[in-house]
């Protein structure tokens, strides 16, 4: 039987963000968990179905790759077994993530084991780029607040000379039994966060955190022909793991500066052309700025203003592209100020000799008179 799309599995859009999946997951693996359904094939069947889509929409390549390919780019990178549609018994960091407070963290597993130990958050951080940076690429250093091991307390929490004891509410387990009706749940001990040991004696450094804020520095490579609103994802980057748990991931999202020529559409790049009026009713040559350098471009005759002129491969080669964007010239006719008196004189002598044949002269002017005449008539 054909798989369900994702999407559908969990309730979402397609435009869902990573705490909208969380949430949508959260339910389903609660309302279908195989603890609370015993002997019940459909409730298992849909916990691990739920589990797989989450695991691939909170991936952000493998759901990029699911959206762009379908249930045909990720298939690949589930697996068998345990990491796909076979098995739940072993969660994972995306289980453990979501159902800590609820079952300490390890899918419910008595005893503490790996219940406190935690993926560290993921960050985002905002990077503006110019357009020529976004069309040709860069690299650049970025600064960010971390969270480091306190060098006073060595990473404990405790005054130096103390050292952490052992919990008297969980007696060391890092959870608590809790009795809700029927149910018996293990949940985090609420005194020592999971931890299984307190600071009676916190250390006047990190105020008992054990970690301090600090600041370091990163490079970021920014490939060419990034887009406003691409994110480049640096693993391992983010918040440190608690006792002992993975970091979590930096995200550096892209935003465009404002450029003074060019607004950027996609792949294409849009510019206006002011054109003299002149030249644009006798015809000439003008020179274009492209991102490459300078373009000439022959306007004909009669050229009015709205007309566009598209210079082929003048654009931006996007990052998932195969080929090169457009340059779209978009004409606005320039009315001459500051006349001089003959100047003056000449545009009246001008105005003289169009009006002796004006519907030959001004066509779009005569259509339109004629039309508001229609329109009064009515």
């Amino acid at each position: 039987m054909a798989k369900r799309d994702y999407y559908e599995v969990l309730g979402i859009n397609r435009d869902a963000g990573d705490d909208e999946i969380k949430k949508a997951y959260r339910r389903l693996a609660m309302k279908h968990h195989p603890d609370r359904n015993p002997d019940n094939p459909k409730s298992e069947e849909q916990f691990k179905e739920a589990k797989e889509a989450y695991e691939i929409l909170s991936d952000a390549k493998k759901r990029q790759a699911y959206d762009q390919f379908g249930h045909a780019g990720v298939d690949s990178s589930m697996g068998g077994g345990q990491g796909g549609q076979g098995g739940f018994g072993n969660f994972g960091d995306a289980f453990s993530d979501i159902f800590g407070d609820i079952f300490g963290g390890g899918g419910g597993r008595p005893g503490g084991g790996r219940s406190n130990v935690y993926r560290g958050a993921d960050l985002r951080y905002n990077l503006e780029v110019s357009l020529e940076e976004a069309a040709r690429g860069t690299e650049t250093r970025i600064r960010i607040p971390t969270m480091a091991e306190c060098d006073a307390c060595h990473g404990s929490g405790a005054k130096k000379g103390t050292e952490p004891k052992t919990c008297p509410t969980c007696g060391g387990h890092g959870q608590v039994r809790m009795q809700q009706g029927f149910f018996s749940i293990q949940q985090t001990c609420p005194k020592c966060h999971g931890t299984g040991r307190y600071v009676a004696d916190p250390c006047t450094a990190c105020h008992g955190a054990g970690r301090v804020k600090q600041h370091k520095t990163l490079s970021v490579k920014i490939p060419s022909g990034i887009d406003e609103g691409d994110r480049i994802r640096l693993s391992g980057e983010g918040e440190p793991g608690v006792n002992g748990g993975p970091p979590g991931d930096l995200y550096v999202q892209i935003h465009l500066k404002t450029h003074g020529v060019f607004q950027r559409d996609h792949d294409d790049l849009h510019c206006e052309m002011p054109v003299s009026f002149a030249t644009a009713a006798l015809g000439g040559e003008i020179e274009i700025p492209t991102l490459d350098g300078v373009a000439r471009l022959k306007v004909p005759a009669e050229t009015q203003t709205g007309k566009v002129f598209r210079l082929r491969g003048k654009g931006i080669k996007g990052v998932r592209s195969i080929g090169q964007g457009d340059l779209l010239c978009h004409v606005v006719i320039e009315t001459p100020v500051n006349l001089t008196d003959r100047q003056r004189e000449l545009l009246r002598e001008f105005e003289d000799e169009s009006q002796k044949n004006s519907d030959r002269h001004n066509p779009r002017a005569k259509g339109w008179m004629d039309r508001v005449k229609e329109f009064f008539a009515d």
